[in-house]
């Protein structure tokens, strides 16, 4: 293993810093001897079901999450994705890191946390979390430092220049909200890059030492029980002029890379690719089983909102049948989801699903995000508060191919928060709709739903808690990869293994619909296991 890491190593930097290798190689081999945890089963992302949750949103604190385990574990939770937990200003929710050795006062520190990591592990609950590896908050005191003076010792750890024309073919991630990717510094009269808010400065991973320190970041956290990470912002790592600074081959070598020194640490460690990209783009991230083990799956998650706009499962069909043309590795795997902590994007769909999207589920404004390229909004909302279209749209995410994500109180129905949007809107100075989605977890909900005291929110938990049953109880026949068609307006996916069958029916229509026998209700849903 050391020797790939050598060789990724020349990839990114050739034969230059031999003495910061050989720095790196000290640091893996002193980490291997401090785990003291390992998973029993080194694939465990490629089965359960993965909750995602801002900590403060949902519990207040770690002290608070380790009282919601035993909620997680009741609705059938196998992995936990925590988003950002690290110490930040919290311009960004977190993604603006300003100490990545340390989490948040506010959440109990790391005392806490580790306190938390264990309890969920006695319960059988992996835990990944975030790290931005691609930039800083600009309150990271490498940041303060390198800010200062252009002989500063983490000058080079950030990507400078004297005007604001270096990088032009990179797009702008922020439409809308952040309107440059370069940021004027008084004290050195010149521009640092962003390709995010304008307070999250990009680390220039062209500097080796930018790279040893993120591992020393990473593997640390590794020998205190994280099981994984979710790489934040993971295409735009390397840049260079005359291209768009997305999915160069030094960024996968620098990926590839990470995976290797994590493996070699600890096995069971998973790197998780956070690319919204192009599906050919997307794929490159496995690598040849060697770069990241999992991808987010973000094409297909607007063809399911497509698919109940048009009460067709074409498209859907369409973009899975184009994704099985792809070389997946066989240890890869796709996590899945209808909605996360960002908006419904519709970056990469084609100008005219675009619009289709925005005129369906646009319902205000103030939803819009990235100038139309993205639609924020909790899934009851974006699905007009109707219980049975939310669970038809989980038994399509459970019909395909991946592990599921849930996104915390969306289990239970909750709505859009306007007020944590103002308020947090007036607070940071950005426009960011996102935050309608983002509020806190709604815990009066929660109890009616689990009680059955809201009938929606109780329809919803029960729904999801009895699809995840039957994923989790029959974990080798929803391991197999499906096969899909679209029939008289609703989406089948069939499973086998042996002589066992699991076919999902989904009716996307609100018209009554009949497939091999089977007769649904409009927007109904049937699960059939059975022997052959």
């Amino acid at each position: 293993m050391t020797d790939r890491i050598e060789t990724l190593w020349r990839e990114i930097y050739g034969t230059d810093y031999p003495e910061r290798f050989e720095e790196l190689r000290a640091l893996l081999d002193e980490r291997s001897t401090q785990v003291d945890y390992a998973p029993e089963e080194t694939d465990w992302y490629q089965t359960g079901v993965v909750y995602s949750m801002y900590v403060d949103l949902f519990a207040d604190d770690f002290d608070g999450l380790v009282e919601r385990l035993e909620y997680l574990d009741e609705l059938g939770v196998t992995i936990v994705w925590l988003l950002p937990v690290l110490e930040s200003p919290m311009v960004d929710q977190g993604f603006d890191v300003s100490d990545f050795t340390s989490i948040r006062d506010e959440l109990g520190g790391n005392e806490a946390f580790l306190e938390f990591v264990d309890a969920a592990h006695d319960r059988g609950i992996k835990v990944v979390f975030d790290v931005p590896i691609n930039h800083t908050s600009d309150q990271h005191p490498w940041f303060q430092n390198a800010r200062q003076s252009e002989d500063a010792e983490y000058r080079d750890y950030y990507i400078w220049n004297d005007d604001t024309e270096k990088y032009q073919d990179a797009r702008l991630l922020l439409k809308g909200v952040s309107d440059s990717n370069w940021t004027y510094n008084e004290p050195t009269d010149d521009y640092y890059f962003h390709r995010f808010y304008d307070i999250q400065p990009d680390l220039n991973y062209r500097n080796p030492d930018v790279l040893i320190d993120m591992l020393r970041i990473l593997t640390r956290w590794r020998v205190a029980g994280v099981d994984g990470f979710r790489m934040d912002a993971a295409p735009f790592l390397w840049k260079r002029e005359g291209t768009d600074c997305e999915n160069l081959p030094e960024t996968h070598a620098i990926l590839k890379l990470f995976r290797a020194a994590v493996e070699y640490v600890a096995d069971g460690t998973v790197i998780i690719a956070e690319a919204n990209q192009e599906p050919a783009d997307v794929i490159d991230y496995f690598g040849d089983d060697d770069e990241c083990h999992v991808a987010y799956n973000f094409p297909v998650m607007p063809k399911f909102f497509l698919a109940l706009a048009e009460n067709d499962p074409t498209r859907l069909t369409d973009e899975l049948a184009a994704l099985e043309t792809l070389d997946v590795p066989d240890d890869a795997q796709w996590f899945t989801f209808l909605r996360v902590h960002d908006e419904l994007t519709l970056e990469f769909v084609s100008p005219d699903e675009r619009q289709l999207l925005n005129d369906h589920y646009l319902e205000d404004e103030r939803w819009s995000f990235r100038d139309g390229e993205g639609i924020s909004g909790r899934l009851y909302n974006l699905l007009e508060e109707d219980p049975d279209r939310v669970l038809l749209a989980y038994s399509m995410l459970f019909a395909v191919e991946g592990t599921p994500i849930i996104y915390y109180g969306d289990e239970i129905g909750m709505e859009n928060d306007r007020g944590f949007y103002e308020e947090m809107n007036e607070t940071l100075g950005y426009g960011d709709s996102r935050y309608l989605h983002r509020g806190p977890f709604d815990e009066t909900r929660k109890t009616s739903a689990v009680t059955g005291e809201d009938d929606d929110a109780h329809a919803i938990w029960s729904g999801l808690r009895e699809m995840i049953d039957v994923r989790t109880n029959n974990p080798v026949l929803f391991g197999q990869t499906p096969t899909y068609s679209a029939e008289n307006g609703v989406f089948v996916s069939t499973r086998v293994h042996d002589d066992r069958t699991a076919t999902i029916y989904n009716n996307v229509t609100p018209e009554p619909r009949t497939v091999d026998g089977v007769k649904l209700d409009g927007y109904e849903y049937v699960w059939d296991l059975s022997d052959r």
